[in-house]
């Protein structure tokens, strides 16, 4: 998976690059643009009118880039769109209550923001019909319900697999890696909201390594349980070696700990009673997780020594279709578009999971994805595609923002 890292930003010393114009949005039509390259991260206006925010993201850069929203304090991730690519323009819709906020980019969706900016948004939030406001609320109350019911089901998961792997029965911890990271998976977007905390639980190496970070979490203890032989490579094709041995029992108690206190960490933020999420954040969230599967799963890259891709994948599918389901009603309320659009989505979320059964469930097992064929790889990717597209525009409908 692609991570991020919020923590320390404030103090970064990054230069924001002057935007111009104070013109706030009207109407969906009138995007915002976002001008990005390698080193830079322009937005068009430095001020919006308070609701639902289109900005309309270039990639004049050189490789995979991302646009991010952070609260005031510049931790806290409020919206984000990963994986920009070169050349691409993107739509990304956000919903912004009165405040201040920050703008900034992440050159190959890694290290510090580029171009952090302050970003105002004024006004009030836009009045909603009773009945659709009761829409948003039942579909924001059940979403943090799912939320929490599945962190809450990950903290004994993670126990359970941590203590087999630090008394060495690694026989046992090779049988619940993948099914422990299962919840995780599902409502990712969700940690990776909280600052420096999915980094920690989901580093891949490479990313470490890139990042000059200490590499900690559930791919630091997959590596010693399907250690590699001495002529493997990592994702990125240097030695698997490299810098690397197998943990000592003492190091193996130490990640041990830390993935259990990492886990509670996450289950205590969304324990809190202020703990909330907004209508665009499922609906993005949805999105964000189809772009996991998109962008690490199908190329193997995510569990690279166990080769359990495919249980992330169809978690990343569950989850994704679980935030579709908290919306769907409020998409198909806005007219003929809307429901087409809801049944165009949920056509697609069939197919993708009918390719998926063909290799087995969360239930019964998956094939190990090195015996998956480039063939078969790129059949999963085209079904994904296929959901990615009108997935793509379930936030702008849900929050009635004009193409």
């Amino acid at each position: 998976m692609q991570h991020r890292i919020i923590a320390g930003l404030a103090g970064a010393g990054i230069l924001a690059l002057a935007l111009t114009g104070c013109v706030p949005n009207k109407t969906g039509s009138d995007a915002l643009t976002v001008a990005i390259t390698d080193d830079s991260c322009s937005v068009s206006v430095a001020r919006a009118t308070a609701g639902a925010v289109t900005f309309s993201i270039t990639n004049n850069g050189t490789d995979v880039n991302e646009f991010e929203i952070l609260a005031s304090d510049k931790l806290r991730i409020v919206g984000e769109k990963e994986n920009v690519t070169p050349g691409q323009t993107v739509s990304y819709v956000a919903q912004l209550n009165p405040g201040t906020y920050y703008t900034a980019c992440k050159f190959q969706l890694v290290g510090a923001p580029v171009g952090l900016a302050e970003f105002t948004v004024t006004g009030e939030n836009a009045a909603v019909s009773k009945d659709e406001q009761a829409l948003t609320d039942q579909a924001v109350t059940n979403y943090v319900a799912y939320i929490k019911s599945q962190v809450a089901e990950l903290v004994p998961q993670v126990k359970a697999f941590t203590d087999a792997y630090a008394a060495g029965d690694d026989e046992t911890a090779r049988q619940l890696f993948a099914t422990t990271r299962v919840s995780y998976e599902r409502i990712e977007p969700t940690a990776e909201a909280f600052g420096d905390l999915d980094p920690k639980i989901d580093y891949r190496e490479v990313d470490a390594v890139a990042e000059g970070l200490d590499w900690t979490g559930f791919h630091r203890i997959e590596k010693d349980l399907w250690p590699p032989a001495a002529d493997a490579l990592n994702s990125d094709g240097t030695s698997a070696t490299l810098d690397w041995t197998p943990s000592t029992p003492e190091q193996r108690q130490q990640f041990a700990t830390g993935l259990v206190d990492d886990v509670q960490q996450l289950f205590d933020l969304v324990s809190e009673k202020d703990f909330t999420v907004s209508l665009g954040d499922i609906s993005n969230g949805a999105i964000g997780l189809l772009d996991e599967v998109a962008v690490g799963k199908i190329s193997g890259e995510e569990d690279w020594w166990s080769h359990t891709d495919l249980y992330d994948f169809a978690a990343n599918v569950q989850g994704a279709e679980v935030a579709f389901g908290n919306v769907k009603d409020i998409a198909a309320s806005k007219g003929d578009a809307g429901t087409k659009l809801v049944g165009q989505i949920e056509t697609e979320f069939t197919a993708l999971q009918d390719l998926l059964a063909k290799y087995g469930s969360l239930d019964n097992g998956f094939v190990s994805y090195d015996t998956v064929t480039e063939e078969q790889r790129k059949e999963l990717s085209d079904q994904v595609n296929a959901l990615s597209e009108p997935l793509s525009q379930l936030t702008h409908t849900v929050l009635g923002v004009a193409e």
